[in-house]
């Protein structure tokens, strides 16, 4: 559940968190658009290293890493089914040119998630949906998208709550084969479901008290404004594009398996 600790804001006072969302967002696009036009480790871990300063200007380096831990598991399952992949198609045979497209592909989905854990850890869901209403997206699912940023950590969190105290009457989760693993997450989901199930209720009734949806122009206490450090972070991000356009197209990327 630790991956989830990625989604959870951390109101923290640093230049990153001060950052307009919509800048903050752009830049994760592109970081999500370099990833997917290399297919080399090189400039994938570029990437990677790329991401440690924001980090630490934003002071969310603990929540980070428990992000990325939480993804760990996910991250060696695309690599095991990718090696494995190469290996039976290829005949009984692996090289290190396979391995090292499988530990690019994971690679890849690490970057992903490292760029978009950034994100939520220093973007409000206020502000995210703020920005989401004027980019002309419609306030409704604007709504529905800052409250599941809501409300998948807590959600996250109360699983791990439940699975606590399930263990503390003798559940034994992790033991027996696949399908005895799935059914003993049975007395977890169902607490669990019912649990969303009341929260959506509330959150309803809180929506129906303060006449959600009774007119269509709706204002907001706060405005969006562009500052020098958003547009430093611009800057950055179309310069990034530019860059990992010319160096695709016209640069010749070596693999770490040719240099030895």
């Amino acid at each position: 559940m630790s991956v989830f600790d990625g989604l959870r804001f951390r109101k923290v006072y640093s230049p990153i968190h001060n950052l307009d969302p919509r800048i903050k967002f752009g830049y994760v696009i592109a970081i999500f658009v370099v990833a997917i036009i290399f297919y080399q480790v090189i400039p994938l871990l570029v990437l990677f290293f790329m991401q440690i300063p924001f980090v630490l200007l934003a002071r969310v380096q603990r929540q980070w890493l428990r992000s990325l831990r939480g993804a760990a598991f996910l991250a060696t399952f695309i690599f095991v089914v990718n090696v494995a992949t190469t290996y039976f198609t290829s005949g009984y045979h692996l090289t290190a040119f396979n391995v090292e497209n499988a530990a690019a592909m994971t690679l890849r989905f690490v970057v992903l998630v490292e760029s978009f854990s950034v994100f939520f850890l220093t973007t409000s869901p206020d502000h995210l949906g703020l920005a989401l209403e004027e980019s002309r997206v419609p306030y409704e699912f604007a709504f529905a998208f800052t409250t599941a940023v809501r409300f998948v950590p807590v959600l996250a969190e109360e699983a791990q709550t439940i699975m606590d105290a399930q263990k503390a009457r003798g559940l034994e989760l992790e033991k027996g084969g696949l399908l005895k693993r799935i059914r003993n997450y049975v007395p977890v989901l169902i607490p669990l479901i019912v649990s969303a199930i009341r929260r959506s209720l509330e959150l309803a009734e809180a929506m129906e008290s303060r006449a959600w949806g009774a007119t269509k122009k709706r204002t907001n206490l706060y405005l969006l404004r562009l500052h020098k450090g958003d547009f430093g972070l611009l800057a950055i991000t179309v310069g990034i594009l530019v860059v990992a356009v010319y160096i695709h197209f016209f640069v010749h990327i070596p693999t770490i398996a040719s240099l030895f």
